[in-house]
């Protein structure tokens, strides 16, 4: 599949908490599993779809980033919610450090941005 990212996305493993709201404008929250993140979004995975445009909101700790869905697609063992973070919010290991975080990049004998994690 071609990458169309401009940014980097960085692997890792850890538990954030999202809230959203759905279309009947009742507030939905639980657990996701962070996939892999990168300055302007992150990719998380959970048992239930999160519509496409959605507003959503991502804890880590006392840590928060928000953003807007971009995708959400079924995957064998999930669906996988593309979050792009608001202009005014952009992730750094600063803001929070999640837990296995890795760059392909840097991995033994990975030679190229297909050696990344692809989400959608």
């Amino acid at each position: 599949m071609l990458e169309r990212r401009w940014e980097r996305r960085l692997l890792c493993a850890d538990l954030v908490q999202i809230e959203w709201r759905d279309q009947a404008g009742k507030t939905q929250n639980t657990t996701a599993l962070l996939e892999d993140i990168s300055r302007s979004g992150a990719c998380l995975q959970l048992d239930f779809p999160v519509p496409v445009k959605a507003l959503i909101s991502m804890r880590h700790g006392r840590k928060m980033l928000e953003g807007s869905v971009s995708y959400c697609a079924y995957h064998d063992i999930g669906y996988f919610v593309g979050v792009t973070f608001t202009a005014k919010q952009r992730w750094s290991q600063r803001v929070f450090r999640p837990k296995h975080l890795m760059d392909p990049a840097r991995l033994d004998g990975a030679s190229d941005a297909n050696s990344e994690k692809n989400c959608e």
